[in-house]
């Protein structure tokens, strides 16, 4: 692999906060929506750059039109949108732990979200979600096979919230991560990559409701065709794996999760995905995926574009 273009597809082991809406009416991890945007990350997503600074941009365009319950079911239509732009700075260093890379990244999202419920109420709000950061440590197995350990730890930075609005920018509550990612990778061949993450989320503050605890992952799967490109698959699978819960006896929340078996979410999606990776020193890639086997959450589907280059 061309030094440089190992460089570029590296960069992925962790990422953005691109969807942070939170609506009192949606069910599942509170408001509906997770810390992680789902299915996010594409291929070398497991690899660490070496040493150095770099920079990414995520563009990303969430569509839902239906809330789906325990069932599956659909139990309202809306109109949901979420655009981000999300920058985000990674500096790998010198230094040695295990005999891995260390590395440390952060990024802040700029988020523009829309919500219009069918013969309801509809809201609009623009500005910064919740921040991300957290240490990294890279893995290289042979010159194809490379993985990756880290925690992220998501801060309740999304500007102002209020807890009677439709919407907000942020989820007001601090969420840990604990990351592992693998990459399988060649230029002239297959190419597979999955991220598994565990979340552990603290209760907001101003609802006294603690989201469950959350098992996901990315993932994708491609051909290098040659010349830079990878085409193929790519997306998520999730599911909630712990109970949602409310710490105040007069919380009315709580009776609807204890109705509805703590309210655990579950999605999977899929949906083709491209990467190029240039040898003057940045990457772009492409993506979108449709989302299905959707319990307590909004069914959308989703589109990324992501920019990546060397500092």
């Amino acid at each position: 692999m061309h030094p440089t273009s190992s460089r570029l597809r590296a960069l992925a082991l962790t990422s953005s906060l691109l969807l942070t809406a939170h609506a009192p009416w949606l069910q599942a991890s509170e408001g509906g929506v997770s810390s992680w945007p789902m299915g996010i990350e594409l291929y070398g997503m497991g690899i660490l750059p070496p040493p150095g600074t770099y920079a990414q941009v995520f563009v990303g365009n969430y569509l839902a039109d239906s809330l789906r319950d325990d069932a599956g079911r659909r139990t309202a239509r809306i109109d949901l949108r979420v655009t981000s732009v999300v920058p985000r700075f990674v500096w790998v260093t010198e230094q040695q732990v295990l005999g891995a890379q260390l590395g440390f990244h952060a990024l802040l999202p700029l988020n523009d979200i829309r919500l219009n419920i069918q013969n309801g109420p509809h809201d609009h709000k623009r500005g910064i979600g919740d921040a991300h950061l957290g240490p990294v440590l890279g893995f290289h197995h042979s010159d194809k096979f490379h993985s990756a350990l880290g925690v992220d730890f998501v801060l309740p930075s999304g500007g102002e919230y209020d807890k009677n609005d439709l919407i907000n920018l942020g989820n007001h509550y601090y969420t840990v991560q604990a990351v592992y990612a693998m990459t399988y990778t060649d230029p002239q061949g297959f190419n597979a990559d999955v991220r598994l993450m565990h979340d552990y989320n603290f209760e907001n503050r101003a609802t006294h409701y603690q989201s469950g605890r959350e098992l996901h992952a990315d993932y994708s799967l491609g051909w290098g065709v040659g010349n830079d490109w990878v085409i193929g698959v790519g997306g998520h699978a999730y599911q909630q794996i712990s109970d949602d819960k409310c710490s105040v006896t007069d919380c009315a929340a709580a009776a609807q999760v204890q109705a509805s078996d703590g309210h655990r979410g579950r999605s999977f999606s899929i949906g083709p995905a491209v990467q190029f990776s240039s040898k003057q020193g940045w990457s772009l890639s492409a993506k979108w995926q449709d989302e299905s086997a959707v319990r307590n959450r909004a069914e959308g589907q989703t589109y990324w574009l992501k920019f990546t280059s060397a500092l």
